[in-house]
């Protein structure tokens, strides 16, 4: 596999972010444009994620993607800032929780600009991957920033604070072709499995939804462990749609 990395100084954070890409096999033979995966949480997921992408492409024909992880460059609390960037304000949050809003600006006008003059990337059909408070902030995208990714895959996701932004309807989406998948492992945390399946409950079949939703029970899967079958899952049936 090919790839690149580079460092990103963030003008609306005020912190950096290390940016580790993998680029398809295909890259260096053509000028054909690639959607991008944005994983959030590279530090860990992109190693993860970057070789099963390619495992994907060589077992079931998945498209090649350029597959782009997001890392802190450290999981010590003063470097890595997960628990505020991924989760918004709200009556019940924490000290320490609330930076939702800034982190998404900085995806939307700073790293995503970025990556589109990098390489040649198909912004439309961009992808944000989360897992866990990851996949709160791939939620938060959907219901706040709907046309920004054509596709999203939220693993065991968190839904609170603000739970019940999740479960209000959201604003109309000017695209109609947006997708977004949520996993549930069926041995997550008892939380966070029993709040994932009321969203299921809540939205599966809603004819007001402004994505195509698919949501998925991974059965045995657990809270971490599972965020390549959520992947896959999540990979194979946006481009299913196709």
């Amino acid at each position: 596999m090919s790839g690149d990395y580079f460092k990103y100084e963030s003008d609306a954070l005020g912190r950096s972010f290390h940016i580790y890409v993998r680029l398809p096999e295909s890259y260096g033979e053509g000028d054909g444009e690639y959607p991008v995966v944005y994983v959030l949480d590279g530090d860990s997921l992109f190693p993860i994620l970057a070789a099963n992408q390619l495992f994907l492409e060589y077992d079931e024909d998945l498209p090649e993607v350029i597959v782009l992880g997001i890392a802190y460059g450290s999981f010590d609390p003063s470097v890595n800032k997960r628990g505020y960037d991924f989760s918004a304000p709200a009556g019940d949050a924490e000290e320490g929780q609330g930076g939702a809003p800034a982190f998404h600006e900085f995806l939307e006008s700073e790293l995503m600009p970025e990556v589109e003059g990098r390489y040649r990337d198909d912004s439309s059909r961009s992808i944000l991957f989360g897992q866990s408070r990851g996949g709160y902030m791939v939620l938060y995208s959907a219901f706040t920033a709907l046309d920004l990714f054509w596709g999203r895959i939220a693993s065991n996701p968190s839904f609170d604070p603000g739970r019940e932004r999740f479960f209000s309807e959201p604003a109309a989406a000017a695209r109609d072709d947006l997708g977004l998948v949520v996993t549930s492992g069926s041995r997550d945390f008892p939380r966070l499995r029993e709040a994932a399946l009321d969203w299921f409950k809540a939205w599966e079949g809603a004819e007001k939804a402004p994505w195509d939703i698919h949501p998925v029970t991974i059965d045995g899967g657990t809270h971490a462990a599972d965020s390549p079958n959520s992947y896959r899952e999540g990979m194979l049936w946006l481009f299913g749609r196709e």
